[in-house]
């Protein structure tokens, strides 16, 4: 097993051990408690989760995805976000290999990920989240060269002005909200990390994808049209996209237009 490869298998558990904590951060912010303490509980039984059934994913799949003490399903989300994560930590090691980059890119995705963990659980996209994010990425374009201060400036007001227009036309005209207030404060904050090239991707992605799903829903009978879909979580889907391939899915939208 040569270097290379063990590098990138330290960086896969790395990321388990992070989107493990991820999911504690998930279910605990909103509920507003402690993210450290006390040692993680079963949400259904309140049982004390033992150390050898906290394994980032292998312990989802040797219990068979239930509760050891009181057999109750696991919820989905607990492997997925610690999956995701871990494929956010080595992708962004071969996007950006190891380099500051890399770790810029990794606190952006998970910021994503958590934000639209709590969102898809909550309907609910916390300040405490989005507007130290929105700060982080507007200091990160003046110290480093990740994007200019420029780029994060007018990603920022883009994002959110584009978000907030969009919102207060819809309900205005329908008098019901459309977007919330933190999908606004969550697109600004994918602009002062992206620029205005990330918004755009991000925001293409996120309206195309929620339109998709919110149609195979109704098609199902699982929802209609007054229904409320987690918007965040197809903004977080359309960040990460943008974070990795927006470059390129920029230039390959203006090539059309300019062949």
């Amino acid at each position: 097993m040569g270097p290379q490869l063990l590098f990138d298998l330290y960086v896969l558990l790395v990321g388990l051990i992070v989107g493990s904590y991820l999911n504690v951060v998930i279910h605990r912010l909103p509920r507003r408690r402690s993210t450290v303490l006390p040692r993680s509980r079963c949400p259904s039984c309140g049982a004390r989760i033992r150390a050898r059934d906290n394994i980032p994913l292998l312990s989802f799949l040797l219990l068979g995805g239930r509760c050891r003490s009181c057999g109750r399903p696991i919820s989905l989300r607990y492997p997925l976000v610690e999956a995701l994560t871990a494929a956010l930590f080595v992708g962004s090691l071969e996007r950006f290999g190891p380099e500051p980059e890399m770790v810029i890119a990794v606190g952006f995705g998970c910021l994503l990920i958590t934000l639209a963990g709590i969102d898809y659980e909550h309907y609910l996209l916390p300040d405490l989240l989005t507007l130290p994010g929105l700060g982080a990425g507007l200091l990160l374009a003046v110290t480093t060269d990740w994007i200019s201060w420029r780029e994060a400036l007018l990603g920022a007001v883009l994002g959110a002005g584009v978000s907030w227009i969009f919102a207060e036309g819809w309900f205005r005209l329908r008098g019901e909200e459309g977007l919330g207030l933190g999908d606004v404060k969550m697109l600004g904050m994918i602009g002062a990390f992206l620029g205005w090239s990330g918004v755009l991707v991000t925001l293409f992605l996120a309206s195309l994808t929620g339109t998709l799903v919110g149609a195979a829903f109704m098609i199902g009978d699982r929802m209609d049209l007054k229904s409320r879909l987690p918007f965040g979580v197809f903004l977080a889907l359309g960040g990460l996209v943008a974070l990795f391939f927006g470059p390129p899915l920029v230039g390959a939208y203006r090539s059309l237009l300019l062949p």
